[in-house]
């Protein structure tokens, strides 16, 4: 009895730890109701101007000479060659990225071998070199003057000033999107289900299959969304390669730009709120697969 009741005491005690440190923790992480207000006001304020005022004045502007003045400036040809370009372009990078994430995230996170800081930095090396400069990179390796330039005209092969250049261009930018969404995901599950079932008689090709894919879903989408976002609202690298050749060389963004440069604001404004679509259509996306995820 003695020892129950000091072992009913120890336990007590720790539970009055437990709930004395937890009482502290709270005190410490909650914040004043005052500077609670304070701080989901200011986080309201800058969606308010920074996010809702500027989709509201897309719209507004896009519509503002009527519906026929908006359907007439997004079904004009060199609009719909944009967005036939745009979307060309996206399907073309989406899968090579796609493909290209998958691989480098798993010699990453299954594989040990020289040079794997190396390869990581190199994944992020669009992240750190400007759009613009990417562009740049490829008229001096590409153009009609660059490195390969002589070669590439002596074949008649043109990727500057046309859909190779473009496509290059945005794939460089986009390339980092899928394989940084995977890294940090496939590190955390580990790979003991699918050592389980290469020990249980399973092929490579069965184990990505029917177990790693599986796995690995719904961050492969997501990377896939923003993917797809990012690539169809690049500007800076594919203004540089593009030539600006209207109804050949322009996708939405340099549209957009090209139509406000000519003072046809009504017509910008409708092609740009194809893009504020895309936009929006891509964070319904994004939280739908957040909440699949759990995150």
């Amino acid at each position: 009895m003695g020892a129950g009741g000091a072992g009913a005491g120890s336990a007590g005690a720790a539970g009055a730890l437990g709930a004395g440190a937890a009482a502290v923790r709270s005190r410490h992480l909650t914040e004043p109701r005052a500077v609670r207000w304070v701080l989901i006001g200011v986080a309201l304020l800058f969606l308010v101007f920074f996010l809702f005022v500027p989709l509201a004045v897309v719209f507004a502007k896009a519509f503002e000479k009527g519906v026929g003045a908006f359907a007439a400036a997004v079904s004009d040809p060199e609009a719909l060659a944009a967005v036939r370009l745009t979307l060309v372009t996206a399907g073309i990078v989406v899968p090579i990225n796609l493909a290209y994430g998958v691989a480098a995230a798993w010699a990453i996170t299954h594989f040990r071998f020289g040079g794997k800081r190396l390869l990581m930095t190199m994944i992020d090396l669009p992240f750190s070199v400007s759009p613009v400069v990417a562009g740049m990179l490829l008229v001096l390796l590409f153009g009609a003057r660059g490195v390969l330039g002589p070669w590439l005209a002596a074949h008649d092969i043109k990727i500057i000033f046309a859909l190779p250049g473009i496509v290059l261009a945005t794939l460089f930018i986009t390339s980092p999107l899928v394989a940084r969404e995977l890294i940090p995901l496939m590190e955390s599950q580990g790979d003991e289900e699918e050592q389980a079932a290469l020990t249980l008689g399973a092929s490579g090709w069965q184990t990505f299959w029917r177990v790693s894919l599986p796995k690995i879903r719904w961050g492969l989408l997501y990377g896939v969304v923003l993917c797809n976002a990012r690539a169809m609202g690049e500007f800076g690298a594919v203004s540089v390669v593009s030539g600006h050749i209207r109804g050949v060389t322009t996708t939405l963004p340099l549209e957009v730009e090209i139509l406000y440069n000519d003072y046809r604001f009504a017509a910008a404004f409708a092609v740009a709120s194809l893009l504020t679509l895309l936009a929006l259509a891509t964070l319904v996306i994004k939280g739908w697969i957040e909440r699949h995820t759990g995150e």
